[in-house]
């Protein structure tokens, strides 16, 4: 590959898409991105040109692709809400997926998630699962990165857990809090899929950091971090979804679905696999832990303001 090589990014001025485009710019590609966010802050200036999605009008999706190598896909959605779905977001993939084939992407780079099933209860794995299967079926060359947690600046959990330890007296965590994350540094995600968008071979790989927690002890271990140790105390699911229901009233956030409770309860952010990333949360916590938790990031208001940077 050359430096001639242009690659696209979905979602290059939000989270991990922005690293991604950095590391691809970094090796004197071109890089463009697909985004619902035409109007947002471009960190990049002129060298990365920005297209709407164009989901409802494929042939000028598969316009903007024309030319690209590597496809980089980010695209999805937390939760369901009335401006967004999982259902759309599976189906606006899909028609992301035929467009880059019709345009003659070479590969995709796709960031799913651990432990994606067809059969899951939970729509956000059953979805992310469908959208592996497509892929694979594609006739594409492809590599799909399974994450847990992302964390970086940008970050939404981890950060607001350090928000609300903050803030509480005690922090809750549903049931025992023994179900396990294994959280990855965003810069680390977006080295990995770089990597792979060299590649030629169809892989899937979990992406996961090179430390494990239980959820309660990495509420301890943030509260440690930032210097308030709080005492964690279980509650009933129910409970706890009640008290993120009201926070999120006060914010304006959806802070917690019941899909996140029950995903986490099933130890779905858990996998017996080898790290790929080498940052660990605890060290970059450190570094942060002036800032961390200091204001509450708003999944919502990231979503519905398209003009600010993304975390402002």
């Amino acid at each position: 590959m050359n430096h001639t090589q242009t690659d696209a990014v979905t979602g290059a001025f939000g989270y991990s898409g922005k690293y991604i485009a950095q590391r691809l710019l970094a090796k004197t590609h071109n890089v463009i991105t697909l985004t619902n966010s035409l109007h947002r802050s471009n960190p990049f200036g002129a060298n990365v040109q920005a297209h709407p999605f164009n989901f409802d009008q494929p042939n000028e999706l598969r316009h903007a692709l024309e030319g690209v190598s590597v496809l980089y896909n980010t695209y999805w959605v937390r939760f369901n809400h009335s401006l967004f779905t999982h259902a759309a977001a599976v189906n606006n993939t899909l028609t992301l997926f035929k467009a880059a084939k019709d345009a003659g992407v070479k590969r995709i780079v796709h960031v799913s998630i651990t432990n994606p099933s067809e059969d899951s209860p939970l729509e956000y794995f059953r979805g992310k699962a469908k959208l592996e299967k497509a892929l694979e079926a594609l006739g594409l060359s492809y590599a799909i990165l399974r994450p847990t947690v992302l964390f970086g600046k940008e970050d939404i959990l981890i950060n607001n857990i350090a928000w609300a330890l903050r803030r509480l007296p005690v922090f809750g965590v549903f049931g025992d809090g023994q179900y396990r994350l294994q959280p990855i540094y965003v810069d680390d995600l977006a080295e990995l899929a770089v990597e792979q968008g060299e590649n030629k071979q169809n892989v899937v790989i979990n992406a996961i950091g090179p430390e494990t927690f239980t959820y309660k002890g990495l509420a301890k271990k943030i509260g440690e971090i930032i210097g308030k140790s709080r005492p964690i105390i279980p509650v009933p699911p129910f409970a706890g979804y009640a008290v993120g229901v009201l926070i999120g009233k006060l914010v304006g956030d959806v802070m917690i679905t019941r899909e996140e409770i029950d995903g986490l309860m099933a130890d779905l952010l858990y996998v017996n696999s080898p790290p790929v990333g080498k940052t660990k949360l605890t060290d970059w916590a450190s570094k942060h832990a002036n800032s961390l938790g200091q204001k509450y990031a708003c999944e919502l208001a990231r979503r519905k303001n398209r003009d600010s940077g993304y975390g402002s």
